[in-house]
C-alpha cells in the first residue's frame, strides 16, 4: 500500500483523468493508459478505481480463466462480468451469449456474431446498472484473446460502457491487444520529472533526503531515471544492504555511487531492463558476463570474434542492442544503457569464466604485436590484463601495462592511473623499475588531483621503502611525499596509528616528507606530531619552486609557520625567492590556518601549481569554510554531511574532524544542541585545533554549564598557545568574551587583554578585528567597533559581522539601524532561540523593540506548515478539507497562495521542496554601505 501510494507521485493529473473516465458511466468511451514497465500504470488505474468507487461509481474488472485463448476466453470473461450485475436480467444475457457461442461453428461469421452479441449484452447491462470496465495488464492477455477484445471494442463496442485499459506499448508488428487503434483516447505516462523523483525518494524513505542521493540514483538509472519502479528498486536494495546513512535528519548514501543497483530478482530485473520482450535465462547469464567485462575494461565489437570458443556473445550483443540494453558508440565500444542494471547483472556472473574472457581479449593482440607495442597502440587492453589476473604472466603483463599507462597519461588520466596501479601489483619491490613507476604514477595522480588514487598505491610504496639496499631513493622520496600530501587532502592523518601509517622509519630518512606529514596536526587533521628541526630540511633549491605540486622545503616552512607567531612567519616568508608569495597571499594563508583549511593554505602558497580540483575532503572542507563564513549555513551543513558520508562509504570514517566541528557550531547557533553533540562526539580529544575548542566551549555553555565552559575555554587557550597554534585562538577568546560579557563577569576584561597580547604576537587581520571588536564590547569604544565591522564585512565573516552589529546596537549612535541589520543577519543564519535572545537583550538594554524581518519567500505560519505536511503525505484536497474543517475551495486558495509565495508550481514541487529541506531558502538582503578601512592591518 505504501509503495502504491508513493508511486502516485507526479501522477495526480493522470489519476484524475482515469477516474473521470470510470465515473462517466453511461458514456461510450475507451481510454488506453500506456507506458513502459514500472512507469506506474497499475498504481494510477488502481488509485483511480478507488477514487471512482468512493464517488459511487461501479467498476468491474474481468477475470481471465485458464484455457485456450481466443474468442472462447473472452466469452468466459464477459459471462463472468455479467454474473456480477444483479438486476434480474442475468439469465437472458447469459443465454444469449452462450447460444451465440454454440452457433458460432468455428466460422469467422460466427465469431463476429458472437462478438456482436457480447457487445449488445454488455450495453444492455450498462444501461440497467451503469458500470465501467477496467482491464489492467492488457499487454499480458494472449494475442488471440486480445485480438478478439480489440475487435469487440472497435466494431461491436458496447454503448454506454466506459472502458479503461492499461498496458505496456505493443511491440512493433504485434496485432494483439487493444492498443491505440482500439481507443478513443491514449494516456501515455511520461517519466517522472526530477523534482517528482525527489518527492518519490523522500516518500519512500519517510525522511528528508540529500539531493546527492537523488542525483546518484538518477545517474545509476540513466534512461530509467524517471521510472518509479526502477527508483524504488534501487532504494529497496540500498535499504536492505545498509547503503543509506542518516545525518542531521537527512538520508544520503553510505556507499560509493557505483554500487547502486537494481534488484537481482530475475523476473523483476527482466521486467525493468527489457522493455519489449522478456529475456530468457541464457540471455540474462550472457548479459551478466558482458556486464562484468565492461566494468573492468573497454570492450569493443572487434573483441567478440576472439571469444568464440568460450561462447556466442556476438549473437547476445545483437539481441541486447536491439532490446536497448546495450549501446554501441561510433568506435564500437559496448556499454550498458542503465548502470544500475549492469551492476545487478554483475552479481549473477562467475568470476573465473569472466577472467578467462579478459585473458582471451588480451592474448589476441599481444600474441600478434608483443606486449610493448600492444600496450602503446591499444592502451585499453590494460583493463583486460588487470582483470585477467594470474591467467597472464607477470613480465609481459607489466610491460603492456606500463606502455599503456604512459600512452594514456596525457589523454585518459583515470585509465592511466589504473594501469599504473595494476603494474605495481605485479612488480616486486626489489625490481629496479619499481621506484620510477611509483614516481610516475604519483606525479600523474597529483597533476589531476586524484588523491584517492595516490593512496591506493600505499602497499607497493611501503614494500619498496622496506626493501634493503634500494636504488631510486629520490623517486621514493617524491612518491612518499605525494602519499603524505594525498593523505592530508583526504583528511586522513598520517600519524593516526601512531607510526605514520607504517612510514615511520622512512620518514626518519626523509625530513622534508616528515615535515609535510606533520602539517596534519597543525591544520586539525589528526594529532600533533613532532616536526624535524628546520636545520634538517634541505634548501629550497633541492626541490625548486615551480617544479610540481609538492611544496618545497621553504614552502613547508611557511605553511608550518602560518599557524604561529609573526616573527617566525616573517622569517619563513623572507626565505622564499622574491615575488613567489605576495603579502596578500600570506594574509590568505593565515586566515586559512585559523580554520584548518589545508586546501586554502596550499592554494595561497603554491598558487598556480596547486590543483584546487577533485573531490578530496580538503577541497570539500575548503568550500565548507567559504559557505560557513559567508553565512550559507545550509550549504555548509550539506558539505559536512558529504564529507562524512564519503569517508564512511570508503571505509575511513575518522576523517573531516574540523568539518564536524563547524557543523556542530552551526547547530549550536541554531539551537539544536543535541545534533551539535552528535557531531562533536565524532571528534576525538586528540584534535587540539582552537576551532574544535571553540565549538566544545559553546556546546557546554548552551547546555547550561556556563562556568565549566569558560574554565575549559581558558584551559584550551593555554593548550593552544603551548602547542604553538595561535591561528584560531582569537575566535576562541572572542567567544569567551561574548559569553562573559553576557554575565558581566571579569573574564571579559581578561579576554580583551589576552586578545591584545595575541595580536602583538600574531598580528593578523583576524586578530586585529577581534581586538577592535573586544574593545567595543568591553570599553564601549564605538570607533573600534565600527572599524571592526568594516574589516569583518570586507573579509566576509557572517557570524563575526553579527557580533559587530550587536555591539554597535548597544553602544552606537544609530541603534535601530544596527538592530535591524542584526535581526536580518540572524534570520539569514536561521539562529535558534538562545542566539536570538542575545540580540533581544541588546534591544532591551537600549529600551527598543527588536525589529521583525521576514523573508519574502518564507514567513510560513504553523497552519501553512501543517498544510504542506498533509500535501507531502499525499492527502487530497477533500481529505485536507476534512482534517482542517474547511471547504475544498478554501484549501485550493491556500495552496494557490503557497505556490505564489514559494515559487513552486504544483503540489509535487511543494512537497519535494518541503521534504528535501529546500523550501523557501533565505534571500539576499540589502546591507548598509561599506566604509573605507581607515587603518591598515599588519598581518
Amino acid at each position: 500500500m505504501q509503495q502504491d501510494h508513493a508511486a502516485l507521485v507526479g501522477r495526480e493529473s493522470q489519476m484524475h483523468q482515469v477516474a473521470e473516465t470510470l465515473r462517466r458511466t453511461g458514456a461510450t468511451h475507451t481510454l488506453l493508459v500506456t507506458g513502459r514497465a514500472g512507469i506506474g500504470k497499475t498504481a494510477v488505474v488502481e488509485q483511480a478505481r478507488r477514487s471512482a468507487l468512493q464517488e459511487g461509481a461501479r467498476v468491474l474488472t474481468p477475470v481471465w480463466e485458464d484455457g485456450p485463448p481466443g474468442v472462447a476466453a473472452l466469452t468466459d470473461a464477459v459471462c463472468g462480468l455479467l454474473a456480477r450485475i444483479h438486476d434480474g436480467r442475468l439469465p437472458l444475457r447469459i443465454t444469449a451469449v452462450r447460444r451465440a457461442q454454440r452457433e458460432m461453428g468455428g466460422s469467422a461469421a460466427g465469431e463476429l456474431a458472437l462478438l456482436s452479441t457480447m457487445g449488445e449484452t454488455l450495453a444492455d447491462a450498462a444501461h440497467h446498472v451503469p458500470f465501467a470496465l477496467l482491464i489492467d495488464d492488457a499487454d499480458l492477455i494472449p494475442a488471440q484473446t486480445a485480438a478478439a477484445l480489440q475487435l469487440m471494442l472497435r466494431v461491436f463496442r458496447p454503448a454506454g460502457l466506459p472502458v479503461v485499459l492499461a498496458g505496456r506499448p505493443a511491440p512493433p508488428g504485434y496485432a494483439g491487444y487493444a492498443g491505440p487503434a482500439g481507443a478513443d483516447e491514449v494516456l501515455d505516462l511520461p517519466p517522472l520529472r526530477p523534482e517528482e523523483v525527489t518527492a518519490l525518494v523522500a516518500q519512500r524513505l519517510g525522511r528528508p533526503v540529500e539531493p546527492a542521493l537523488v542525483a546518484a540514483v538518477s545517474r545509476a538509472l540513466g534512461p530509467l531515471a524517471g521510472n518509479p519502479a526502477a527508483v524504488l528498486s534501487v532504494l529497496g536494495v540500498l535499504d536492505e544492504s545498509g547503503g543509506l546513512l542518516e545525518l542531521d535528519g537527512r538520508v544520503g548514501l553510505a556507499e560509493p555511487d557505483g554500487r547502486l543497483r537494481l534488484t537481482t530478482d530475475t523476473a523483476e530485473l527482466g521486467r525493468l531492463g527489457w522493455p519489449d520482450t522478456p529475456p530468457d535465462t541464457d540471455l540474462i547469464e550472457d548479459a551478466a558476463v558482458l556486464a562484468r567485462m565492461t566494468q573492468s575494461a573497454e570492450l569493443r565489437l572487434d573483441d567478440l570474434p576472439g571469444l568464440g570458443p568460450l561462447g556466442t556473445l556476438d549473437r547476445t550483443v545483437d539481441r541486447l542492442v536491439g532490446d536497448g540494453v546495450l549501446t554501441i558508440d561510433p568506435d564500437g565500444r559496448l556499454s550498458f544503457a542503465v548502470p544500475a542494471l549492469a551492476a545487478a547483472l554483475r552479481t549473477l556472473s562467475a568470476d573465473g569464466y569472466v577472467r578467462a574472457m579478459h585473458a582471451c581479449v588480451a592474448r589476441a593482440v599481444t600474441d600478434r604485436l608483443g606486449p610493448d607495442i600492444a600496450g602503446a597502440a591499444h592502451p585499453r587492453l590494460a583493463g583486460h590484463v588487470e582483470a585477467a589476473g594470474a591467467l597472464l604472466d607477470d613480465e609481459p603483463a607489466v610491460r603492456l601495462l606500463l606502455a599503456a599507462a604512459r600512452k594514456d597519461s596525457g589523454a585518459d588520466q583515470a585509465r592511466a592511473a589504473r594501469s599504473y596501479r595494476a603494474a605495481l601489483r605485479r612488480l616486486p619491490p626489489e625490481d629496479r623499475r619499481t621506484p620510477g613507476v611509483l614516481r610516475e604514477a604519483a606525479a600523474l595522480s597529483l597533476r589531476y588531483a586524484d588523491h584517492a588514487g595516490v593512496l591506493e598505491r600505499e602497499e607497493p610504496l611501503l614494500a619498496c621503502l622496506r626493501a634493503p639496499d634500494h636504488t631510486g631513493l629520490e623517486s621514493l622520496e617524491f612518491a612518499t611525499g605525494a602519499w603524505m600530501l594525498a593523505s592530508l587532502h583526504e583528511h586522513r592523518s598520517p600519524y593516526a596509528d601512531g607510526g605514520a601509517a607504517g612510514f615511520g622509519e622512512a620518514l626518519r630518512r626523509m625530513p622534508q616528507d616528515a615535515t609535510l606529514a606533520a602539517l596534519g596536526g597543525l591544520y586539525g587533521i589528526g594529532p600533533l606530531a613532532p616536526r624535524p628541526a628546520a636545520a634538517e630540511l634541505r634548501s629550497a633549491d633541492d626541490r625548486t619552486i615551480g617544479s610540481g605540486p609538492l611544496p618545497s622545503a621553504a614552502e613547508l616552512r611557511l605553511l608550518t609557520a602560518a599557524v604561529g607567531g609573526r616573527v617566525e612567519l616573517e622569517k619563513a616568508w623572507r626565505n622564499l625567492p622574491p615575488g613567489t608569495v605576495g603579502r596578500a597571499a600570506v594574509g590568505r594563508l593565515r586566515n586559512a590556518a585559523a580554520y584548518g583549511d589545508l586546501a586554502g593554505a596550499l592554494e595561497a602558497v603554491l598558487q598556480d601549481r596547486y590543483i584546487g580540483a577533485g573531490h578530496s575532503a580538503a577541497i570539500r572542507y575548503h568550500a565548507m569554510v567559504r559557505d560557513y563564513l559567508s553565512g550559507y549555513w545550509d550549504g555548509a551543513l550539506a558539505r559536512a554531511r558529504g564529507i562524512e558520508r564519503r569517508g564512511r562509504a570508503e571505509g575511513v570514517p575518522g576523517v573531516g574532524h574540523l568539518a564536524r566541528a563547524l557543523a556542530a557550531d552551526i547547530h549550536l547557533f541554531r539551537g539544536d544542541v543535541g545534533r551539535a553533540r552528535e557531531w562533536l562526539d565524532l571528534v576525538p580529544d586528540t584534535i587540539t585545533h582552537p576551532l574544535v575548542a571553540r565549538v566544545r566551549m559553546g556546546a557546554r555553555y548552551w547546555s547550561g554549564q556556563r562556568d565549566e565552559a569558560l574554565e575549559q575555554g581558558w584551559r584550551d587557550v593555554e593548550r593552544a598557545r603551548r602547542s604553538g597554534l595561535l591561528m584560531g585562538v582569537d575566535s576562541l577568546l572572542l567567544r569567551i568574551l561574548m559569553f562573559a560579557a553576557e554575565s558581566r563577569g571579569p573574564s571579559a576584561w581578561r579576554a580583551l587583554g589576552e586578545l591584545e597580547a595575541l595580536h602583538e604576537e600574531a598580528a593578523t587581520s583576524m586578530t586585529r578585528e577581534a581586538v577592535l571588536l573586544a574593545r567595543g564590547v568591553v570599553n564601549r569604544d564605538v570607533d573600534s567597533a565600527q572599524i571592526a565591522y568594516d574589516l569583518v564585512k570586507r573579509r566576509g565573516d557572517a557570524l563575526r559581522a553579527l557580533y559587530c552589529c550587536q555591539c554597535l546596537a548597544e553602544i552606537g549612535d544609530a541603534p535601530q539601524r544596527w538592530l535591524a541589520e542584526a535581526a536580518q543577519r540572524a534570520h539569514r543564519l536561521t539562529l535558534g532561540p538562545s542566539a536570538r535572545a542575545l540580540i533581544g537583550r541588546s534591544a532591551q538594554r537600549r529600551n527598543m523593540p527588536l525589529p521583525r524581518w521576514r523573508s519574502t519567500e518564507a514567513g510560513l505560519s504553523e497552519e501553512d506548515v501543517r498544510l504542506i505536511g498533509m500535501v507531502s503525505d499525499g492527502a487530497t484536497n477533500r481529505q485536507i478539507a476534512a482534517r482542517l474543517a474547511c471547504s475544498e475551495k478554501t484549501v485550493e486558495k491556500r495552496l494557490a497562495r503557497l505556490f505564489q509565495r514559494t515559487g513552486r508550481r504544483s503540489r509535487v514541487e511543494l512537497a519535494a521542496a518541503w521534504l528535501d529541506g529546500t523550501l523557501a531558502p533565505p534571500t539576499e538582503t540589502g546591507e548598509c554601505s561599506e566604509r573605507p578601512d581607515p587603518v591598515q592591518g599588519r598581518g
